[in-house]
């Protein structure tokens, strides 16, 4: 069954407060998380079915261990105003009422603990600037009860404090609109990647012995997700690549110059990236299960941004391996 977002309002003296987000699984079931702070805006999704891969441990060196989950999914971002508060002092209370309504929890850990850098690009995280994660300052938990699992992430900028929910239960597959039959003995002919005679294989070059290339030849425009018309050599490379590799995944991370706020930053350069993978996958036939797509706005720049030239350089998409032998 599909789950639902209720909250509790009163009015003040000041603007509408938002005091209490409660997850509905089933009228018998409710999860209700009182927050210790106002809620200022909140963003998410429900799908039913869905799948989330429930973290279950830090990142070990490799990935993040996990357990896939399946049913009704519902996740959502909180942002709070809670600019003086700690993500512990975010967290306790909710970790409390989650064991208060017969949840065990299965993981908990803080910032480095859980992996900093690799366990939030390793986790399923709603994208800036709905929320927001301090690689240095935040908080995961999960937790099960009777088959249903709840995830919590809380972190804060300067001016306010973040939390993710997210939520699955059981709920049963909806019986398909038509059927089609198929010959499950047929096979299928694998699609070719057309890569241009010019190609010298500098890209695949680079990801074998560097594990990581730029794509200096994609046209952004300015401000924009957008990718100008062109042959882009480049994404031809990185499709022979994994063809070349079929054990191989690879993310492709946004860059973006110092113009603008960090978190308009990493929103454009997500999204950035997420236009190569799409690229990617219907110019060059790609994969699109082993291709990962991130931003992470101006914390990487190549150059200096006090020129047009560097900050131009800083506008990029990298392709970095994430495969191991």
């Amino acid at each position: 069954m599909m789950r639902r977002v209720f909250a509790s309002v009163w009015q003040g003296q000041g603007p509408l407060m938002l005091i209490c987000a409660a997850i509905l699984a089933t009228p018998a079931h409710a999860v209700s998380l009182e927050f210790p702070a106002e809620v200022l805006a909140q963003e998410g999704r429900s799908v039913t079915p869905g799948s989330y891969a429930l973290p279950l441990a830090g990142f070990d060196g490799s990935g993040v261990p996990s357990r896939v989950v399946e049913g009704a999914l519902h996740q959502r971002a909180y942002r709070l105003a809670a600019p003086d508060m700690t993500t512990l002092a975010i967290l306790a209370p909710l970790r409390d009422q989650l064991v208060a309504d017969g949840f065990a929890i299965l993981f908990e850990c803080e910032s480095r603990a859980c992996g900093g850098f690799d366990f939030r690009f390793g986790t399923e995280v709603i994208a800036e600037p709905d929320m927001h994660v301090d690689i240095g300052d935040f908080r995961f938990l999960s937790a099960e009860r009777d088959g249903e699992v709840v995830s919590l992430l809380v972190s804060r900028s300067p001016y306010a404090a973040f939390v993710q929910v997210t939520q699955v239960t059981d709920a049963p597959l909806s019986p398909p609109k038509s059927t089609t039959t198929v010959d499950l003995d047929a096979t299928e002919t694998p699609r070719e990647v057309a890569i241009p005679a010019a190609i010298t294989g500098g890209i695949a070059a680079a990801l074998d012995s560097d594990g990581r290339a730029v794509l200096d030849d994609l046209v952004f425009a300015s401000g924009s997700a957008a990718l100008a018309e062109g042959d882009y050599v480049s994404l031809a490379e990185v499709a022979a690549w994994l063809q070349a590799n079929p054990d191989g995944t690879v993310a492709l991370v946004g860059h973006t110059d110092a113009a603008g706020s960090l978190a308009a930053n990493v929103a454009l350069s997500e999204r950035r990236a997420e236009t190569v993978a799409a690229v990617l996958v219907d110019s060059f036939g790609a994969d699109r299960a082993r291709i990962v797509a991130k931003g992470v706005g101006f914390l990487a720049p190549r150059a200096t941004n006090q020129t047009d030239e560097g900050r131009q350089k800083n506008r990029r998409v990298e392709v970095v391996v994430t495969s191991t032998r």
